[in-house]
């Protein structure tokens, strides 16, 4: 998948004279061949008394599908120069049709050409082209602490936020490009309270039982590694408590049914 190439949003229309024939060019966003050609034929109606309807059309994120049509002209005045001019715009998912009422005059081959290819140039003028890139949607979680610095990383970025919900935390959906999602989701897991700290904090309590707090959840878990803890005042058997605190907030230990002994040696 192409990291981002440009579409058609918005159909417009374009027009210019040349020698009293008339070029009209409407352009319209296709996904698929049917379309372009359901298109065509939708103009060649709407434009049934015109000397030609030419064509030409991009399809696809890397231009996989590619027409064009003369409709009557000489060959390769028309659909093919209105084909050249769509590929050197860059623009992908595009059908546009060039109609002509004649004015009695000639034009010859490069008159043609200078034409048609102004008409569509006049067209894409008149139309809505975007950047399209893959995006995905992911839900960011923080506190009240830490939302004004993701807020203003999103906007660093540009990117949209799709809905939040602030409750007693604060909860974030935002549509992200997908190139910049590992580098964004790096970012955000620290609130404004805990940039300039590890998400993660190791902290002893009294006795020297370890702990592993979370800024994030405000959760701690009990380290796996406490042989130094010094037992020396407990008699027997010491419980590990439902919370810590810590630099004053507290922790909700996640294994509070977990018992330290301690043995003579």
């Amino acid at each position: 998948m192409m990291e981002r190439y440009k579409i058609l949003f918005e159909g417009g229309e374009g027009e210019l004279t040349e020698k009293k024939s008339r070029f009209i060019a409407t352009t319209r966003p296709v996904e698929s061949e049917e379309e372009a050609v359901a298109f065509i034929d939708e103009m060649k109606k709407k434009y049934w008394d015109a000397r030609h309807n030419c064509s030409a059309y991009v399809i696809g994120e890397r231009g996989q599908v590619q027409r064009c049509s003369d409709d009557g002209e000489p060959a390769q005045t028309a659909g093919r120069p209105m084909l050249d001019v769509l590929l050197g715009a860059e623009v992908k998912n595009i059908c546009v049709v060039v109609t002509r009422y004649f004015g009695g005059t000639l034009l010859g081959t490069g008159g043609l050409v200078r034409a048609y290819s102004g008409a569509v140039q006049e067209g894409l003028k008149n139309s809505v082209i975007v950047e399209k890139c893959p995006g995905v949607e992911l839900k960011i979680h923080t506190d009240y602490n830490g939302i004004g610095k993701i807020q203003y990383i999103l906007g660093q970025r540009g990117i949209a936020t799709l809905s939040s919900e602030y409750t007693d935390k604060v909860m974030l959906e935002v549509l992200v490009p997908a190139a910049q999602q590992g580098e964004l989701t790096a970012q955000s897991q620290y609130s404004a309270s805990n940039i300039t700290k590890p998400l993660n904090i190791k902290y002893k309590d009294r006795q020297g039982v370890l702990y592993t707090l979370n800024n994030q959840d405000l959760t701690a878990k009990v380290a796996s590694d406490n042989r130094s803890c010094d037992f020396s005042d407990v008699d027997g058997v010491y419980e590990i408590p439902a919370k810590v605190t810590f630099k004053g907030k507290e922790y909700v230990v996640q294994d509070g049914d977990i018992m330290h002994f301690r043995f003579n040696v």
